[in-house]
This record gives structure tokens, sequence and C-alpha cells, in this order.
């Protein structure tokens, strides 16, 4: 070791308080990003229930207004603004009134949480009718919205106003991430509560967390309605092993012929408030139809299947033009040692059809080979750049 090498375990102290700073930056990031869109959705829920109450009639006149805002927004900035996500701003005004956030404010502004740059007269003015204003204040106005909007969004599905309060409550008591609140939601933890006899312990049981319900600073940057607020492209993988498998698999297809043609990658699709990626979507020349591919770095299970058949439903009524014949799906599972390939055809309407799907797509043993056979190859490459990195150490 060089003399000028630092110490081990001063190194490492170092190195662990860096990350650590860089971990709660990225943390501090998301969460900012989050509370400005948040603040913005409410502004424009705000602006668009005010213009509805000019004397019109909100069941003739504001669904109209509603799609003619999705599409001028989506016109200006792409994507985000579905007449279902505007829908959802109307709401989350209605639910979270500005009666409501004055008071939030007001009691921040009183116990110092927000700057003293932010000045008493904020918390009366911040609700104006200037538009310039308002802008200026938004981040004031983040201050009143510490859950995420994805929180936000699955809260507004609970009509019961006591339990939406309730969950809020108990998610920011309790640091709950939306993966958690979600599930406490599904699990009826409100209802669970309010009938139990021992109220002190099921809230303290709602405090703790399973393994699923950590966000990292990544995934929090890259949920989908951070990522359309920001405009920023939705690819991503889960790890590095599945990127490539997912590239290769990509290349592998387009090189057995014409039939094949991409039309993208880790595409998004939203159902109900739910969200979902599909790794590959291709379209086949010949057989006139969407192939849906979805890659598990793992063993085959019928869950796997289950959901391969809600993406074709979804790509059957949203992603088919007419002319096409129903799309079909692949799954293929990574699993090491036991690759396999399984091709979902039972939604096509006629034996004729999926017989003539079975002869003119690739062999699903062909798949599962190409598909260990490259996971090998990269795992022999990775262990030798760790045989590399050793040496060069």
């Amino acid at each position: 070791m060089s003399d000028l090498a630092p110490a081990s375990a001063d190194y490492s102290g170092m190195q662990g308080d860096i990350i650590a700073l860089l971990e709660a930056a990225r943390r501090t990031a998301a969460r900012s990003v989050n509370a400005l869109m948040t603040a913005s959705y409410w502004e424009i829920g705000r602006r668009i229930l005010e213009f509805e109450q000019g004397g019109q009639d909100r069941a003739t006149y504001g669904e109209a207004l509603i799609q003619r805002l999705s599409a001028d927004l989506t016109r200006c900035f792409g994507r985000g603004f579905s007449p279902r996500n505007i829908e959802q701003m109307r709401q989350f005004y209605q639910c979270w009134p500005a009666e409501q956030i004055r008071q939030t404010l007001s009691g921040k502004l009183a116990t110092g949480k927000i700057p003293q740059t932010v000045s008493a007269e904020l918390t009366s003015s911040l609700i104006s009718q200037t538009p310039s204003a308002l802008s200026a204040d938004l981040p004031a106005l983040a201050q009143a919205f510490p859950l995420p909007w994805s929180a936000y969004v699955r809260l507004l599905s609970v009509k019961n106003e006591m339990a939406r309060a309730f969950y809020e409550t108990e998610a920011l008591r309790g640091g709950w991430s939306v993966r958690q609140l979600d599930r406490q939601i599904g699990s009826q933890f409100y209802e669970r509560t309010a009938l139990s006899h021992n109220k002190v312990a099921m809230l303290q049981k709602g405090e703790d967390s399973e393994s699923g319900d950590v966000l990292t600073p990544e995934q929090a940057i890259k949920d989908p309605f951070v990522l359309e607020f920001l405009n920023l492209k939705d690819e991503y993988s889960e790890s590095d092993l599945e990127d490539a498998l997912i590239q290769h698999l990509a290349d592998f297809l387009l090189e057995l012929g014409d039939d094949f043609t991409f039309v993208g990658r880790q595409r998004r699709l939203r159902i109900d408030d739910n969200w979902f990626r599909i790794d590959l979507l291709f379209f086949h020349r010949q057989l006139k139809c969407l192939v849906v591919i979805d890659l598990k770095v793992g063993k085959f299970s019928y869950a796997d299947a289950g959901q391969m058949h809600l993406y074709l439903n979804y790509a059957r009524e949203h992603w088919m033009k007419p002319g096409e014949n129903p799309p079909v799906g692949l799954i293929l599972c990574a699993e090491k040692g036991a690759a396999e390939a399984h091709y979902a055809l039972e939604g096509l309407s006629n034996k004729v059809l999926a017989a003539e799907y079975q002869m003119m797509l690739p062999d699903e043993k062909l798949l599962a080979d190409e598909l260990d056979k490259t996971r090998r190859a990269l795992d022999a490459r990775r262990v030798g750049q760790s045989g590399e990195d050793e040496a060069v150490e």
C-alpha cells in the first residue's frame, strides 16, 4: 500500500458519511419535486373548480371542460394530463379545500416549520386570485403537502372522509411509504382499528413496515407521476442483468427475420391507479398482431400468467388498431439454470388463429435456450471483470 493511501478505517468512515449525505440529498430532492408537483395539481384543481362555478352545470359542462383542457395541456406539455388525471386534480382540491390548506400553513408557520422568510401574511394571501402571485408562492404552498402525489391519489379512492383523514394522519405519523399506505387501505386498517378493543396496539402494529414497503430515492424519482410531471423518459430496469437480457432479447428477435418490428421498451400502462411496465413490445408483420413480452429474472408462476393476461386485455382495448389480430403474450423466465418461455394464447378468438400463431412465432424452447445462454455469458463476463478488478487492486 502506498504511503499516501488513507488509513482503511478513516477512509471507510468518510465514504460512509458521503454515501449517507448523497442518499439524504436524493430523498430530499424526490420529496421537493413531489411537493411542488402536488401543489401545482392542487392549484390546477382550484382553477378548474372556480371556473366551473361561473354558473355552468357540472354534469354537462364539466366533462367537456375536462376533455378540452386535457387535449390542450397534452399538446403543450405531453404526458400526465389525461382526462382521468385532470379529474383527480379537481377532486384533490375538493377533498383538501382552501380553508383546510390555510389552517395547515398557519399551523406550520406558528410552530416554525415554515422558514421565517415566509411572512405571516402568506397564509391569507396565498390562496389568492392572481395566477402570477400564486406561481411565485408554489414552494410555500408545497409545505402543506408532505405526502407524495401518488399517496394523495391513493387517498382519493377512500370515499369515507373520516377514513381518508385517518389514513392521511397515520401515514404522516408513521412515515408510511406509498406502498405501505396502499397495503393498509387494502387491508381495511381503519375499519379494523375502529372495531378493535385495543386501538393503541393496533396503531402501533400499523407502524410496522414490510420488506417491500421501503422506497429507494431512485424509485421515488422514477415514480410514473414524477416522470410525467418532469416530462422525463420512462425507461428503466430493475437490475443490470435484467437490462442486459432485455436488450439482447430485442436484438435476437430482430435478427430472426423481418417479421418482428420493434415498438417499445419498458412501455408503461396505468390500470385504475396502479402502474405496470411491459418490458418489450413488438409488432409481428405476418400475424398482424402486437407481441407483449414480459421478462422475469426468476421462476415462472401462475401470477405471471395472470399479469400477462391483464396486459393483453389492456393492449387489446387501448393499443390494438382496426384490422389487427388480438395481441399475444410471451413470458420469459430467466431463473439461473432453468430458463422457460411461455406464450399466452388463451385469449384468442378461435383455434385456427391460435394454431397460426404457434406456427409463425419462434419456438418456446429456442427462446428459452437463447435466454439461458445469454445469462450464462453475462454471468461469466461479470466473474471475469470481478477477477480483473481484484488483480488491479
